[in-house]
């Protein structure tokens, strides 16, 4: 079954909310509008990248990269570095497009996502979507043939696990959507491992956990903050249909799981005291962040006061001091 296929049917089968069968109608209005002649070629480059969605792409190449320099225990091939990031842009790029192909109907409900290019009639689905695949392909030939072939089909993998595991299956049915398809994130710490060595090893392994464990708790404290968008359209994010007691609580959770993990790598070899000293130090301020998080939820304080968001912008920090720890230690190991 194509991709078209099934997105039209998940569409009309999981129903968004009252409102989302008129979304689609005026995505599809707006597309043929009088607005498309007033696009200028500018506006229309502009709306083809912000389909793949550029500042989540940055995160996945943070996490890439110094993965390069450790399996190479030291300075990567240049070229190397920029096929990989090439690779890894057009793959999550291509990725990004699909889910908004997919998710349009609730993309034009959300306030977050309603200035999204197919929302606004910049991009039309049929655009979206032919964009979309043709990045899909042309991601995991480039990834072939220039770096290697278990790095294209991880790449791939990567791909398909957010299109079709996480936007299609899980999204709209479990509030453990975001742990779950929390995996294609993590994927590009694998792939920077193997486009070095050609093979993967712990070092990667234990990378990806750290990922997949920080994940949760990096998009949950969003989630609080945008809990009414995600409610009006029935996506059951674990801030929808949970307290802000128990939101918190896995937060900690995962929070000291995922710190945990970060400190196996020197135990078994892989880094020395620069990392572990970062990863202690950015693991404890991330810890005190979300046991304070936890506090002011036990208190029941609500709105600006909760705080939420602190924990959000602290996850992203906290994940580029940690790679780049990754990649410097090799020069003081």
């Amino acid at each position: 079954m194509s991709l078209s296929g099934v997105c039209v049917t998940a569409v009309e089968s999981r129903p968004a909310g009252g409102g989302t069968s008129h979304a689609i109608r005026a995505v599809g209005e707006l597309g043929t509008s009088s607005s498309r002649g007033q696009r200028s070629f500018g506006a229309r480059l502009k709306a083809f990248v912000a389909l793949t969605k550029p500042r989540i792409i940055e995160l996945l190449l943070i996490t890439t990269v110094p993965v390069m320099f450790l399996a190479q225990q030291g300075v990567p091939d240049l070229k190397l570095v920029l096929l990989t990031c090439l690779g890894g842009y057009l793959s999550a790029g291509g990725a990004n497009a699909l889910n908004m192909y997919i998710d349009r109907d609730i993309d034009a409900l959300m306030d977050r996502t309603s200035q999204r290019p197919l929302v606004t009639g910049m991009v039309s689905p049929a655009e979206c979507l032919a964009f979309g695949i043709t990045l899909a392909v042309v991601s995991t030939l480039l990834f072939g043939l220039t770096v290697n072939w278990l790095s294209a089909w991880l790449s791939l993998g990567a791909l398909l696990f957010y299109v079709v595991v996480y936007t299609m299956i899980l999204k709209r049915r479990t509030s453990q959507n975001i742990v779950w398809g929390g995996i294609a994130g993590c994927l590009p710490v694998l792939i920077g491992w193997s486009s070095v060595t050609d093979s993967l090893s712990w070092a990667p392994v234990i990378l990806f956990l750290v990922m997949f464990f920080w994940t949760p708790p990096h998009y949950w404290p969003l989630s609080m903050k945008v809990r009414e968008d995600y409610a009006r359209v029935g996506v059951p994010m674990l801030p929808v249909i949970a307290s802000n007691k128990v939101v918190a609580r896995q937060i900690v959770i995962y929070s000291w799981v995922m710190v945990g993990v970060s400190l196996l790598l020197t135990p078994l070899g892989y880094t020395g005291w620069f990392y572990t000293a970062v990863a202690l130090l950015a693991g404890g301020f991330w810890l005190w962040e979300a046991h304070g998080l936890q506090n002011r939820a036990k208190a029941e304080v609500t709105g600006a006061k909760l705080k939420e968001m602190r924990l959000f912008h602290w996850s992203i920090t906290y994940v580029s001091i940690l790679f780049v720890a990754v990649a410097v230690d090799p020069f003081l190991h």
